[in-house]
């Protein structure tokens, strides 16, 4: 089981390249048209691509997590957390993309729930190592 969550989560990390990749050099997508077809499509598409690509890392990292501050935290989601602060703030290299804020609060607010998720599903089932 590890692996194969370790297969989605590096393929859905390449495919989150590929999109941002578009993005960053203005190429049209057919997902950029979706996300402006929709009200708020923006955010909504951050928030999901950032639960789901929580909850994939939370599982191929085995739901592995350690306490800062009393606070436990997985190392899936705190990885996942980087690459999109990471992300977000490269925008300002590139003038076709914006610093938004949004996104950012969108991109948390969707690893959180990603979280959430992760426990209940590590509570649900037994992922032992193999």
């Amino acid at each position: 089981m590890h692996k194969i969550a370790a297969l989605a989560a590096v393929s859905f990390f390449l495919f989150l390249l590929w999109i941002i990749f578009l993005a960053d050099t203005g190429t049209p997508s057919v997902f950029f048209d979706l996300a402006r077809s929709l009200p708020y499509g923006d955010k909504l598409g951050h928030f999901g691509l950032f639960g789901l690509f929580t909850v994939l890392c939370n599982a191929a990292c085995r739901h592995a997590a350690f306490t800062l501050g009393g606070l436990p935290l997985y190392r899936g989601s705190v990885l996942v957390a980087a690459f999109a602060l990471g992300e977000e703030l490269t925008q300002i290299f590139f003038p076709q993309r914006t610093l938004d804020a949004g996104d950012l609060l969108a991109d948390l607010a969707g690893i959180l729930l990603g979280a959430v998720v992760s426990h209940c599903l590590s509570r649900r089932f037994s992922f032992r190592k193999s």
